[in-house]
Parts: structure tokens; C-alpha cells; sequence
């Protein structure tokens, strides 16, 4: 099982802190947007069928890790000395562009091709403290007072293309803001080559499929719209490549799913 460090805690506590400024911000500018602007600002194009924007986003992304039976089972497995694998969260960006169909006043159909730049750090912890005489303390052996855990992070650095189709629903407007909701699927695929990628410690497929769902405000100012959002992301493909991962601890692992959650901040 998965030993539980000070740090994952303190990641968790981060990101509580992280998701608690960000709507104290959202609703900082939305009362700068009402009392600057009056109640009737008009930018954003509402009332066009189809609009355009941009967005730029910061995101911090991990893998999810679900070992294999064999790992449970450390007679049967090359990786009997991996103690634990534990996904680290690690920070990237991106940026991309926005098309609007709209539906309705309050439904809109999004399309929202964007590049984005992860990178993934496994920590991955071994038994194999060196004993006195030169034999090696692995599971199974009778002395494990002395036993001390070695520890490496595996790192791997990805540029993907994403094209989420999402569904938009809209809040009533109040005065200059909205809230809003959306959801849908992203294909994505890396721009490196599958050859490349074969060569890292441990090795993914290039291309996924995830679910997004997300919240936001729509602020309007003068002569445009911004809408800070938060967005998670679950890949459903299961990207491990156990053939081209490092015989260490390529039995410990039977699948391996991407996950992301990303702070956009748009302008229409």
C-alpha cells in the first residue's frame, strides 16, 4: 500500500487554500466589474450566434497509479523490491483559443483547441537496505528492523494538443456577471513521438480521452468579457506501457490514468 507523507498532506492543504482565493478573487472583480461599469455593460457579443476568444490557463497535473495483482504479490513479480509508487502533483500552463455556438441565452456549444505543456513525477520508493555482510533486506525477510526505504523520482515531460467539446450552461445575467457550469470530453494526443517517448523510465501512450467539468463567472467590463474558470480533468485511457517501462517496477503496475485540474482565465 501507499505510505502517507507530511508533504501529500500538505499538497491537499494547498490546493484547499489554492481554490479558496481564487473565488474571494472572482468575487472581487465582480463587484470592481458592477461598480465601474454601471449595470448595463453590453461587451461580450451575447447576442451572436457565433464569438470567439482566447484563453491562457495554469494547471497542476498527475498521474493516477493503480498497482497490479502481481504486485500484491511479491513472490510472482521482477518489481518485489518497489515499495511504493506515489504521483506527484506538478505544475504547468497553457493556452488556446475559443469558438461559441450559441444555443440559447444560457446554453452555448464550446470548442476549445488548446496546446498544453505537463510535466508527471512519479516518486517511487524500493526496499533494499544493504545489511551488514552485503545481503540485502527485501519483503520477505525475517530481519526488517534495519530496513530503510530508497526513494527516485521518475520524471516525464509531455506538450499535448487537446481539443475539449464542452456544453455551457449559463446563469441568468445580474447586473454585469454570470455563473456558469460546463462539461464535456477531450481528445488528446502528445506532439512527441510514440519512438521518443518509448525511451523514458516510465513510458505512456501519446493520446487520451478525458472528461472535463468545471465552474466559472462571466465579468463583463466595457468592451469585453473575462471569465475566470476552474476546470478538472479525468483521462479515461488507461496510457500504461509496461513493455517499455523499466523492469523495476514495470509488474508493480497495472494501469495508469491521467488527471489535471486548471485555472482558465478567458476572454471573449
Amino acid at each position: 500500500m501507499q505510505t502517507t507523507y507530511i508533504r501529500h498532506q500538505l499538497h491537499l492543504c494547498g490546493r484547499e487554500v489554492a481554490l479558496t482565493f481564487f473565488f474571494i478573487t472572482i468575487m472581487s472583480l465582480s463587484s470592481f466589474g458592477q461598480g465601474m461599469f454601471g449595470l448595463t455593460s453590453s461587451a461580450g457579443s451575447d447576442n451572436k450566434t457565433l464569438s470567439y476568444g482566447f484563453f491562457l490557463a495554469a494547471h497542476t497535473n498527475s498521474y493516477r497509479i493503480k498497482y497490479s495483482d502481481a504486485f500484491m504479490n511479491r513472490t510472482t513479480t521482477s518489481s518485489a523490491g518497489v515499495r511504493s509508487i506515489n504521483p506527484q502533483f506538478s505544475p504547468g500552463f497553457s493556452l488556446g483559443f475559443i469558438g461559441i455556438l450559441r444555443f440559447h441565452d444560457q446554453v452555448q456549444l464550446l470548442f476549445t483547441p488548446k496546446v498544453g505543456f505537463y510535466e508527471y513525477k512519479t516518486e517511487v520508493n524500493y526496499f533494499g537496505a544493504v545489511e551488514p555482510g552485503g545481503s540485502t533486506n527485501m519483503p520477505g525477510n525475517s530481519n526488517t528492523a534495519n530496513n530503510t526505504t530508497m526513494s527516485e523520482v521518475l520524471t516525464s515531460e509531455a506538450t499535448m494538443v487537446e481539443l475539449p467539446l464542452l456544453f455551457k450552461y449559463r446563469s441568468q445575467r445580474f447586473n454585469n456577471t454570470r455563473m456558469y457550469f460546463l462539461g464535456g470530453a477531450s481528445y488528446n494526443f502528445k506532439t512527441k513521438a510514440q519512438d521518443e517517448a518509448d525511451i523514458e523510465d516510465l513510458v505512456t501512450t501519446g493520446q487520451d480521452v478525458s472528461l472535463e467539468m468545471g465552474m466559472g463567472f462571466e465579468i463583463y467590463f466595457k468592451y469585453f468579457k473575462f471569465a475566470p474558470e476552474i476546470r478538472f480533468s479525468h483521462g479515461l485511457n488507461n496510457a500504461y506501457r509496461r513493455e517499455n517501462t523499466i523492469p523495476e517496477i514495470a509488474d508493480a503496475i497495472s494501469s495508469i490514468k491521467r488527471k489535471s485540474i486548471t485555472l482558465y482565465l478567458n476572454f471573449q
